[in-house]
């Protein structure tokens, strides 16, 4: 049964706040009977889940109780038991907790769906709100231009009116290559926007279209355009090839001023503002006569003696950038690899921001991030299924989910204080409320954008603190998300059938572990700082956000779990040591209760949402893979960051693709190739797991009592099945993502050296 949230209009015109005034949200619609914009429906199994929870909760007390039990009731005389009791009840409390946060999720799910095609009969095209894109990228050897160009072109080309649209592109690198790339990109654009409107294309990045129809000759013009872009394309990477702008690419005076900003004194860290007016929507003009949306580089002012702030500041730049230039009350935020895979997404947020039933403190509409180019069977995970869906219709039917960086629509008054506490700008230009009257391109507005993206702006003033993105964490989009909703903010998950935006995915797995160990390092920041998720979230968000929000925030210390039960029992077992009650005791179906329970609901939310069983087994095997790599790495850096023993920065994830390890990704094959640290604790944890399995599973054979090591087998043996890509990376295979020879050997030095540690304490 659905619960209907219908746009009702009456015969007046609607009522909607001054800051919205003459920007396109006044529908002046009439009907006895209007027409339905959205709606959100319970998941089914919503009961079922709070059932369970009750249930599962009494076996965790259950549980708990035993290690209560054996540490205090009926304590061990042997210190080395005690021991090893006391940390399996660690490992337990820790995974009680990350159990009880998740349940926060599962405790009112909700689905929505819009109906963008009843917009029209209420919004007139004339009236429609304006959209400024930023679009964030920072190295083009990491992260390649054309990348970018292609996510830009394809945001161009929403349908929507485009002298509504702003794109603005913040290059954190500094890079005349990518401003060339953009130069390009204009030309292109005006071939490029009328050819998708003619014939109604769905795949808008040029890039994505030309490789799904290679040859269309139904279309015309198709041949013509593909000849094109492939012209462009070959530009671009000529120049990225050459490291600086050909003088014969240069086609004219004002080109030549723009790209002569770049002097010899200019670095990537140490530079002026540039701001470049590529495409001006009130005179350039597409092949058919229609305006062009607005196309603006922008890169911010650095100085090494200034904090810059990672992403947060280059969008707090863009925030301001914009609102001097533009000013829409609409801002979405997009990765420079997140293409839009729908052109009619805005019409689909403009079905909530429309709702004056939503409006007042609807802060932001997340999309899910979707991905392109996943391997058969998804081996690293990198759908993140939960994180980005599953969870989020959890946290959509409290107060909405979080903010995952891209693929997000803003309202800009929500940026800038809460809805009953503005934070008042510096200027009047930087207000919600302020119409830009003047031409981006006069003298007055270059001027004060110029001015507004100076490293020193921010100095004594609220910007990352109280308003616009926030600083203080890596991961600036949780971070931001969280503090607009303990602001009073709300927000709305919107996930239509066909993805909104698809991005690539990381192809190797030190990619993959190196990028979660960022996010988890940024986590603890948020986890431990004064606004922290536990107690100042449930002050102002409540209990159950709370909870949600710390399921994250203490993300990392799944490490502890994890780690301890990858090497506790293993080492025991090698020593013929029972730490789990036997099969013939009560306890023992408690455990396996506990454990089915946990893996069957998830197994089985995965599959409801659309998994497959071998997705579902790659998120389990990298959920232990990540428990030994990045969650570990990650708690330790922080720690010794937090006594002053180190520190850290940010790092991209490089979107640059190889030919082979694009190959054996395809193919399912684990990419190793790094002599990375990271994977050391994984490979010494597969050695131990296999020997000590081996080992009783030979004893067995031989007639030996293995009765009391039936848990212990069944927890080994289903490591060893989740680290078969480890051994055949160490002993089957040649090519170049093996594990290398160093991590095998220190790996191997390590694993004797815990038996003999363990032999002697056991």
């Amino acid at each position: 049964m659905y619960i209907c949230c219908i746009h009702r209009i009456t015969s007046f015109h609607i009522s909607y706040p001054r800051s919205m005034e003459g920007r396109g949200l006044r529908a002046g619609f009439t009907a006895d009977a209007p027409p339905l914009l959205h709606m959100s429906e319970p998941l089914r199994r919503t009961a079922f889940n709070r059932l369970f929870a009750v249930v599962y909760f009494s076996a965790i007390l259950a549980l708990l109780y035993r290690h209560v039990q054996n540490l205090f009731l009926h304590p061990t005389t042997s210190f080395l038991s005690f021991s090893i009791t006391l940390f399996l009840f660690i490992s337990d409390l820790v995974l009680a907790f990350m159990w009880a946060s998740a349940q926060a999720f599962r405790m009112s799910p909700i689905r929505r769906k819009e109906f963008p095609q009843n917009l029209k009969q209420i919004i007139k095209d004339e009236d429609f709100v304006g959209l400024d894109v930023f679009i964030c990228t920072a190295d083009p050897y990491k992260e390649p231009p054309m990348n970018v160009v292609n996510t830009a072109l394809s945001l161009m080309a929403y349908d929507y009116p485009t002298e509504k649209i702003s794109i603005y592109v913040s290059d954190d690198g500094g890079s005349v290559l990518t401003l060339f790339a953009f130069v390009e990109a204009a030309k292109f654009a005006r071939y490029w926007l009328p050819f998708c409107r003619q014939h109604n294309i769905m795949e808008r990045s040029p890039h994505v279209y030309f490789e799904s129809n290679s040859h269309h000759p139904s279309i015309p013009q198709f041949e013509k355009i593909k000849m094109m872009y492939e012209d462009m394309k070959m530009k671009v990477e000529h120049v990225i090839d050459k490291g600086e702008v050909i003088e014969e690419y240069i086609s004219d005076d004002q080109q030549h001023q723009g790209f002569n900003k770049w002097t010899k004194s200019f670095s990537r860290m140490d530079h002026p503002t540039v701001i470049q007016v590529i495409l001006d929507k009130s005179k350039d003009t597409d092949i058919s006569g229609q305006l062009m949306p607005n196309l603006i580089y922008v890169s911010r002012e650095k100085s090494k003696t200034s904090p810059h702030h990672f992403k947060a500041g280059a969008l707090n730049v863009l925030l301001r950038v914009s609102a001097v230039m533009t000013n829409a009350p609409i801002i979405l935020t997009q990765d420079c690899d997140m293409y839009s895979n729908d052109p009619q997404t805005p019409l689909r947020i403009l079905c909530y921001f429309s709702d004056p039933a939503l409006k007042s403190n609807l802060a932001f509409i997340q999309f899910p991030q979707r991905f392109h180019g996943l391997n058969r069977d998804d081996i690293y995970a990198s759908e993140y299924k939960r994180l980005f869906k599953i969870n989020s219709m959890g946290f959509d039917g409290l107060k909405g989910p979080n903010y995952v960086g891209s693929g997000c629509f803003f309202r800009r008054r929500a940026l800038l204080g809460g809805p009953s506490t503005p934070v008042p700008p510096e200027i009047p230009e930087l207000g919600p409320d302020h119409v830009v009257r003047k031409p981006i391109i006069s003298q007055e507005i270059l001027s004060l954008a110029h001015r507004v993206a100076g490293c020193n702006y921010e100095n004594q003033t609220g910007w990352g603190s109280q308003s616009g993105f926030r600083y203080g964490s890596l991961v600036e989009d949780f971070y931001t998300g969280y503090r607009l909703q303990c602001e009073g903010w709300k927000s709305l998950f919107c996930n239509p059938e066909r993805a909104a935006f698809l991005g690539d995915v990381p192809i190797t797995l030190f990619d993959v572990l190196s990028q979660c160990k960022r996010w988890c390092i940024g986590l603890f920041e948020v986890a431990f700082s004064k606004y922290n998720t536990l107690i100042f979230g449930s002050q102002s968000m409540g209990v159950l956000m709370s909870l949600a929000y710390s399921h994250y925030a203490l993300w990392p210390i799944w490490c502890i779990p994890v780690t301890f039960y990858s090497f506790l029992p293993q080492l025991a077992l090698l020593n013929q040591v029972g730490i789990f009650p036997k099969i013939t005791e009560p306890w023992f179906f408690l455990y396996v209760f506990l454990f089915l329970g946990a893996y069957g609901q998830d197994f089985l939310d995965f599959v409801l949402d659309g998994g497959t069983v071998r997705k579902w087994w790659n998120a389990q095997r990298m959920w232990m893979i990540r428990g030994l790599s990045c969650y570990l790495f990650s708690s330790i850096e922080y720690l010794l960051k937090s006594v002053g023993i180190s520190t850290h920065g940010f790092s991209l994830t490089s979107k640059v693709v190889d030919d082979e390890q694009s190959k054996r990704y395809g193919q399912g094959i684990f990419e190793f190739g790094v002599p990375s640290p990271l994977f050391v604790p994984l490979t010494v944890a597969a050695i131990i797991n296999l020997f000590s399995f081996l080992l009783v599973l030979t004893q067995s054979f031989s007639g030996k009592n293995t009765e009391g090591l039936c848990l212990q087998m069944i927890l080994t043996g289903s490591i060893v099945l989740n680290c078969l890509p480890v051994y055949g990376a160490i002993g089957l295979r040649n090519d170049a993502g093996k594990m290398p020879t160093q991590i095998t050997i220190i790996s191997t030095f390590v694993s004797v050296a815990l038996y003999y540690a363990s032999s002697l304490c056991l």
